[in-house]
């Protein structure tokens, strides 16, 4: 076993250097009251620091950016239709034309679609650090090195950290990709050598990946009286209420993942082109909404995450019993900004749903997973939520979702893939398994190519 303690400082933006205990230092905005002081013209997603220009980077605040200036061209259908129902047109601008290629997407229907997520939803995302930090150690174990990453963040209310665990495997000169899970069960130790189906990281670093995971409750407790506890109240001042469309659990946890994706960028061992967000149950939402706001992930993937992830959420219990709008916002009042309350029992009011969400993340890689029992996250309703996004990728060319038909249900216990998406359906209940993770691993998802009949 060898040891050893390296230190990277980086002022500004990135400037390697190649010796020390790594901490990376950003000034990555300064803070006017109220917001992030960003360029007013800055236009895509919430995120990023450090290896991208301030032009790549969202203000988090899409409402007064002007999206809904009228564009010439085709006037949209309002709706359309999944599984015979209607839900809203993800390719319908605000003025009512229709997205017409892949710029009107970028350019304008996506700020519109964050926004609304943000305003309704998931809240508005924290903004970035003003200043940031890496501390990490690194220890060989075997065939894989271990590093412990310490996340120093600052906001205006004061500084907090949290950790990230990164395992590499030595075999290959890079890894094949790097799976960054959000972890609320705080379950995955220091042991290279663990294996259990929710996070088997000896058959991940085995197939030539890194497997990096940081713990939800870290950034926020996930306990209604405390969860402002981790970095929501570096923020907000501890001793005010939160803005009603601020962001809660779910929205901080996105946050932190996209903080790890800032170490991720600068690590010489990881390639960051080929990082994929993974997240389970209520994790799995909060690895969505990190995805589709943070297009560093080349690969999105939410597991089993039901009402608020993967599940149209006009779709009410499924007829299943399945969790709804309501009954998410009264178990855990902690999750999701008070705005999304007013949706309760009235989800045909939502201005957008979750198509549109997993839609954001077009033309990077989809990934959902969902099991046959799993009732409460109503596995149709994801399914369903799949097929409809298949419309942003079209404008891509790669709207091909390797299912072979739109139809419920498809086949069991096998992966569907096309060029950019991939869903399969899992025999069983909920949970992330073994059986799970052989899909995830059996092809590469960082890649783009011709469907084939298994992922």
């Amino acid at each position: 076993m060898y040891t050893s303690n390296r230190r990277c400082d980086r002022p500004g933006r990135l400037r390697a250097v190649t010796q020390g205990k790594c901490a990376l230092f950003l000034v990555a905005a300064v803070f006017a009251a109220g917001g992030a002081a960003l360029p007013p013209e800055t236009k895509t997603e919430f995120g990023p620091v450090g290896a991208v220009s301030e032009l790549d980077v969202d203000d988090g605040d899409d409402r007064s950016s002007g999206f809904s200036v009228d564009v010439p061209g085709i006037v949209a259908d309002a709706t359309i239709s999944i599984g015979g129902d209607d839900y809203p047109n993800p390719l319908r601008l605000q003025s009512g034309n229709a997205v017409d290629g892949p710029d009107s997407w970028e350019n304008l229907r996506r700020p519109e679609l964050l926004a609304d997520f943000r305003e309704h939803v998931y809240g508005q995302s924290l903004p970035l650090p003003t200043e940031q930090t890496f501390d990490v150690s690194t220890t060989e174990i075997g065939d894989v090195v271990r590093k412990t990453v310490t996340i120093g963040v600052t906001g205006p209310e004061g500084s907090g950290s949290f950790d990230m665990t990164l395992f590499v495997p030595t075999g290959e000169s890079t890894p094949r990709g790097t799976f960054l899970m959000i972890d609320h069960r705080g379950s995955v130790g220091d042991d290279p050598g663990q294996s259990s189906g929710y996070a088997p990281v000896s058959t991940i670093t085995d197939a030539g990946y890194a497997f990096a995971v940081i713990d939800a409750n870290d950034l926020a407790p996930d306990d209604s009286g405390s969860y402002r506890d981790g970095v929501i109240n570096l923020f907000h001042p501890s001793g005010q209420d939160l803005p009603d469309d601020a962001g809660r659990a779910i929205s901080a946890w996105a946050w932190g993942a996209s903080r790890a994706m800032d170490y991720l960028e600068t690590d010489p061992d990881i390639d960051p082109a080929k990082v994929g967000v993974i997240g389970h149950s209520r994790s799995g939402k909060a690895s969505l909404w990190a995805g589709a706001q943070d297009t560093r992930f080349a690969a999105v993937i939410t597991n089993n995450s039901g009402s608020t992830g993967a599940k149209l959420a006009r779709r009410g219990d499924g007829g299943v019993g399945a969790e709804t709008v309501a009954r998410i916002n009264s178990a855990f009042p902690h999750w999701f900004p008070q705005t999304y309350r007013e949706y309760n029992d009235n989800e045909s009011a939502l201005p957008v749903d979750q198509h549109e969400l997993m839609a954001l993340v077009a033309p990077r890689r989809l990934v959902v997973g969902s099991a046959t029992d799993d009732s409460n996250a109503d596995p149709q309703g994801e399914f369903l939520a799949y097929v409809g996004a298949a419309r942003a990728y079209e404008l891509y060319g790669l709207g091909d979702t390797g299912l072979g038909s739109n139809d419920w249900r498809p086949e069991t216990d096998r992966g569907h893939r096309g060029p950019a998406m991939s869903y399969h359906l899992r025999s069983g209940g909920h949970g992330l398994s073994g059986a799970d993770w052989d899909i995830y691993l059996d092809g590469d998802l960082f890649s783009r190519g011709a469907g084939r009949a298994g992922l």
